[in-house]
């Protein structure tokens, strides 16, 4: 038995084709098709309607006006 995940497409006479990886070979098989209710359309629709994430400007600065590093330590001896 072979799980497979993919997306198929319906149209309006009820007839689904879906593209199956390569290495299934052709003939009949048995199958179970699980139909997620939302269509692909409606759950993009409801992730552009979620407010973006804001945060606010915290200036930390340097620690300290002594500390230093070569450029060499920051970005690696290539």
């Amino acid at each position: 038995m072979k799980s497979i995940e993919t997306i198929a497409t319906v149209t309006k006479d009820s007839k689904m084709t879906a593209q199956l990886p390569l290495d299934i070979p052709e003939g009949e098989y048995q199958v179970v098709i699980v139909i997620d209710e939302k269509l692909l359309v409606e759950k993009a629709e409801t992730k552009k309607k979620k407010a973006p994430l804001k945060f606010s400007a915290y200036p930390v600065g340097l620690v300290s006006e002594s500390l230093t590093f070569p450029r060499e330590d920051l970005y690696g001896n290539d």
